[in-house]
């Protein structure tokens, strides 16, 4: 009984499917836009009063800011006292386990920001914080 041999010539060379791969690259892509937050910025900077008990805070995904004109600003639109719980219930449609941070000026009236912190809590955001500078 003869064998048969097989010799590959030079120009057969063997490809490497790259299938599997773009497959798991794209179901981590997938994975990692599913999983993140975004973070909506206020749209102004804010003058942040200093405080010696600041403490960190991470994975706050409502920004809400108060000017130094008593201006309140959510996602980089100017909103007025009246419309801060409405912009606050659209925002946690979006991230329902979010939490809300309050900018508030050093120059900005105490009484808005106390409103506008029960503004966002009657929406059902229990953790509200207030942004100050470390000293």
């Amino acid at each position: 009984m003869a064998r048969r041999r097989s010799f590959q010539s030079a120009g057969d060379e063997e490809d490497v499917n790259m299938t599997p791969l773009l497959d798991i690259v794209f179901i981590m892509l997938i994975f990692f836009i599913v999983t993140s937050t975004f973070v909506k910025e206020p749209g102004i900077d804010v003058l942040r009063p200093d405080a010696s008990t600041a403490t960190d805070r991470k994975l706050a995904s409502i920004i809400v800011a108060i000017s130094a004109d008593d201006e309140i600003w959510i996602n980089k639109e100017l909103v007025e006292l009246n419309e801060v719980r409405a912009a606050i219930e659209q925002l946690r449609r979006e991230n329902p386990r979010g939490t809300a941070v309050v900018q508030a000026d050093a120059k900005s009236k105490t009484r808005l920001l106390v409103e506008v912190v029960t503004q966002i809590r009657a929406t059902g955001i229990t953790d509200v914080a207030v942004s100050t500078e470390d000293v």
